[in-house]
């Protein structure tokens, strides 16, 4: 968390909630709502955005992980290559991200191995 966004976001579990951009975004879309400008079944599609983004995750698996990215690129006509408002922040997300890059470091290196001996 930045020093200027100090009090502005908090975290809630495993959730880090960014709370004027978070209010702005689902405030939006239900004032969209109410006032007729999108239909509530699109408005739950955008409302989604941020949590489907979450699941994008180092340790998940391909089908979750290509689930999120598939959803990730359909919004970006909607805006959703924004600054996510909702992330997940514990101790778990960055020991999956080091395994990660660890097995990448293991099978890059056995690639480059087998090559040599060829």
């Amino acid at each position: 968390m930045a020093e200027n966004e100090r009090g502005l976001t908090s975290r809630l579990g495993p959730l880090e909630i960014d709370w004027p951009r978070s209010l702005g975004y689902f405030g939006g879309i239900g004032l969209a709502v109410a006032f007729e400008v999108i239909e509530p079944p699109l408005a739950l599609v955008i409302a989604a955005v941020p949590f489907v983004r979450m699941l994008n995750l180092p340790g998940a698996s391909w089908p979750v992980r290509f689930a999120s990215q598939l959803a990730d690129g359909a919004t970006k006509p909607i805006g959703g290559d924004s600054e996510q408002t909702i992330r997940l922040t514990t101790r778990d997300v960055a020991t999956a991200a080091r395994q990660a890059r660890s097995r990448t470091r293991r099978r890059a290196t056995r690639v480059h191995e087998a090559l040599a001996q060829d």
